[in-house]
């Protein structure tokens, strides 16, 4: 499992992780799409908006492996800002490559991209 050097290991001042210390030893947690619906909780929003920032800062518009990032986070955004950047795609697999979907991620998270 790779593990992404200098990348936030959670939002400060929170308990919302971005990422995972070592292997689960049960095996891959697949990535899912998970629904964000209109009535989330504000510190729900902040964390998403929070990941993507350091996801764009970290990778850009390159492809890159989930490796230690949190399935659990990273499925918030599944399928929508972040896509397989392979095919075929494994979901359940620490090596798979991934990318940023940058026209849904600048309609989903404008504040992540302004100034840019």
């Amino acid at each position: 499992m790779l593990k992404h050097r200098g990348f936030p290991g959670r939002l400060p001042g929170s308990d919302f992780q971005f990422t995972i210390r070592r292997p689960n030893p049960k095996g891959v947690t697949p990535l899912t799409r998970r629904e964000r619906y209109a009535d989330r909780r504000p510190p729900d929003r902040r964390a998403d908006a929070a990941f993507m920032a350091a996801l764009w800062e970290h990778f850009g518009d390159q492809p890159f492996e989930r490796g230690n990032l949190d399935a659990g986070r990273l499925s918030w955004l599944f399928g929508r800002e972040v896509v397989p950047a392979e095919d075929p795609f494994d979901p359940a697999d620490y090596e798979s490559l991934l990318k940023i979907n940058e026209a849904a991620a600048r309609a989903a998270f404008p504040e992540v991209f302004d100034g840019i």
